[in-house]
């Protein structure tokens, strides 16, 4: 974990392609390279300028192996903060581990899963936060996803948490300072100013951890759940919303008996969409089944399309199915399909009688109401905002708990605590903020995060 030896890595995706880039980091990396590259202009690369390119070829001893391109970064200005060289080759899979096999056999150790961001982490290239949002950022799917990524990495969580800290570790040595001049019962510390500075701390840790549902359903896709009962048309909406036959519509009452998913992007945010059983009694013990998974599917859901067949389906019905199915977290749609049998004054009608309930009229069938929909859906997720977004359960957890800390800090001072109580909690809120940017971490928390990356970053 202290980088005194080089590693190398394939930093592009396994397979054969255009072309391959093997990387590698370390007090060795560039006599390494030099070793087994030959200039076509003679040059030792121990002896180039950093941030340079240069063309050669590849020996294994006196055989040659590829034409490539090396890139030189000399610490600390490169990714890891180390010594780099970046090998591009040619992508055929013999050639790639060739190339590992070679700069192995002259020194170089095969990197673990996420070594490199680990180095330029413990070089402080980065901090925690960041580093975590590099794996985030390779694993971006959509728009909304890869826009946070880039927030955090640019230091988004990070900035906004180091400031208060560092304000808070002044009290906190007030604080301490207090317990060495205990019996000359002084206080060094303004404990209105702590009081002010807890306030702004609790807001911003409120902040953070009320986005983080929001910041969580656009990283790995907004759960929605298309509901209501038999023939309403809710596979016929799935099948609308993706454009394809996705799932089966027939006229038979209770046809869809398990759920069936599919994503779609929205406005560069990924949405899961659910097509469930539908919703109604039965003897039908298989169907009977699919119903409890629908209601399930609904309850682990941030959003619910209710589809209603307004011909067959009364208001009244869908105001008591929804207050059924509502759950604390869960935001709701009617969606009124078949609005082409309807007349505008048979729409009025439904629409005033189903109160305060968010709906809209559609047909699948025809996709009238379709493109207002999906508006609406991107609305509906995107409807409040943040300065900052979190996406990481880590971040999440440690922040509630960097809160709690906060407040037993608060609750101190109003109880009029004496400066050692005050400093435990004050230096537990610190551990815990300080765990979010990696300010204060362990092994075995550097251990699981960088465990999830992939080989060569």
């Amino acid at each position: 974990m202290t980088g005194t030896h080089t590693i190398a890595a394939l930093a592009t995706p396994p397979g054969m392609g255009a072309i391959a880039v093997v990387r590698l980091s370390g007090p060795d990396a560039i006599s390494i390279a030099d070793a087994v590259f030959r200039s076509v202009r003679n040059k030792k690369l121990q002896k180039q300028p950093s941030h340079t390119v240069h063309l050669g070829h590849l020996y294994d001893d006196q055989t040659m192996v590829d034409e490539v391109l090396v890139t030189v970064f000399h610490g600390p200005h490169s990714y890891t903060g180390e010594d780099v060289v970046e090998i591009s080759c040619h992508g055929s899979t013999y050639i790639q581990q060739k190339l590992l096999q070679i700069v192995m056999n002259k020194g170089a150790k095969m990197a673990e899963a996420g070594e490199f961001t680990l180095r330029a982490f413990l070089n402080g290239k980065m901090d925690l936060t960041q580093a975590e949002a590099v794996a985030d950022l390779i694993a971006s799917e959509g728009a909304a996803a890869h826009r946070m990524a880039i927030q955090q990495m640019r230091g988004g969580i990070s900035d906004r948490l180091s400031e208060l800290r560092a304000q808070l570790v002044d009290f906190a040595s007030l604080i301490e300072l207090e317990l060495d001049f205990s019996e000359e019962d002084v206080a060094f510390a303004d404990r209105a100013a702590l009081e002010k500075l807890l306030d702004n701390i609790q807001e911003t840790l409120k902040s953070l951890i009320d986005s983080f549902a929001l910041g969580n359903a656009m990283k790995n896709g907004v759960p929605v759940a298309i509901a209501g009962k038999p023939n309403a048309g809710k596979s016929s909406l799935l099948n609308a919303l993706l454009q394809e036959e996705k799932a089966i519509v027939s006229d038979i009452p209770g046809t869809t008996r398990d759920s069936i998913e599919d994503t779609l992007f929205l406005n560069g945010i990924q949405f899961r969409f659910i097509d469930t059983a539908g919703l109604r009694e039965t003897d039908d013990r298989i169907e009977a089944i699919g119903v409890e998974r629908a209601k399930d599917k609904i309850a682990q859901s941030q959003l619910l399309l209710y589809v209603v067949d307004p011909t067959q389906t009364r208001p009244e019905e869908v105001n008591n199915a929804i207050n059924e199915l509502q759950t604390e977290n869960l935001q709701t749609l009617v969606i009124i399909n078949k609005v082409d049998l309807l007349s505008n004054a048979d729409q009025n009608k439904y629409s005033n009688n189903l109160g305060k309930q968010t709906h809209l009229f559609i047909s699948a069938q025809t996709q009238l109401g379709l493109k207002e929909l999906k508006q609406q859906l991107s609305d509906l997720v995107q409807g409040e905002t943040f300065e900052t977004i979190i996406t990481n359960n880590r971040h999440y957890a440690t922040l509630k708990d960097a809160l709690e800390a906060t407040l037993a800090v608060r609750k101190g001072l109003s109880d009029g605590l004496s400066s050692d109580l005050l400093a435990i909690d004050l230096r537990a809120t610190l551990d815990h903020l300080g765990t979010v940017t990696g300010t204060v971490s362990t092994d075995e928390l550097l251990g699981n995060i960088f465990a999830n990356f992939c080989i060569g970053k």
